[in-house]
């Protein structure tokens, strides 16, 4: 029981941090979606192959790294991220953890994915470290409007795509254009327990 309560405390703790998000502009409500338009943001992404299930953890354990000191700064030297984060010229710059991690389709194949986690608004393209893993990529993402779903539970595929048919038949319903790819939004850590999880799945739009 002692283990039970101190994983939902850990949660409950991790649910009532606030965590820096992308800006946006509700346009318009509707009954299973809204409309919002994003300002330009920064992301650090991944392309990963894998399972629905797989990518995920795949591609959280490359950019882990990369926010928690595995990263390049002036000095070119490389770096490790420490539990407790000290003061000195070798260490890693750690960057702030940001909501969503945003899954999108992959270029390479059907089994790909390119994990993104969102970047803190402080940092520009010229400020962010350097990664140190080519498989990462640092890109800004344009202003955009997109429609989104929102739904909590587990991140199963099965789960995903019943709720982007949702999705998509709600904006055929209202006469939106679709004019994009879908794409996962995981707000909350892999730790966090399932009822508790935010997600949703957004697609851009013409409005």
């Amino acid at each position: 029981m002692l283990r039970i309560v101190f994983i939902i405390f850990l949660t409950l703790k991790g649910v009532l941090m606030a965590i820096e998000e992308p800006k946006y502009t509700l346009m318009e409500k509707y009954e299973a979606f809204e409309i919002r338009k994003y300002s330009p943001y920064l992301v650090a992404q991944t392309e990963v192959s894998g399972t629905f299930d797989e990518r995920g953890g795949k591609a959280f354990r490359i950019l882990i790294k990369y926010i928690s000191g595995e990263n390049q700064q002036q000095s070119n030297i490389k770096m490790t991220a420490p539990v407790i984060q000290e003061s000195s010229d070798k260490e890693g710059q750690k960057i702030s953890m940001t909501a969503p991690v945003i899954q999108e389709k992959g270029k390479e194949d059907s089994n790909s994915a390119i994990i993104s986690f969102v970047m803190p608004e402080s940092f520009t393209l010229d400020t962010l470290p350097s990664p140190l893993d080519n498989r990462i990529t640092l890109r800004e993402i344009p202003a955009k409007i997109v429609a989104v779903l929102q739904y909590s539970g587990g991140w199963t595929e099965k789960r995903y795509k019943e709720h982007e048919a949702i999705l998509i038949k709600a904006l055929q319903d209202a006469n939106i254009k679709i004019i994009g790819e879908p794409s996962f939004a995981r707000y909350n850590s892999p730790f966090a327990l399932w009822f508790m999880r935010r997600n949703e799945i957004m697609i851009e739009v013409q409005r």
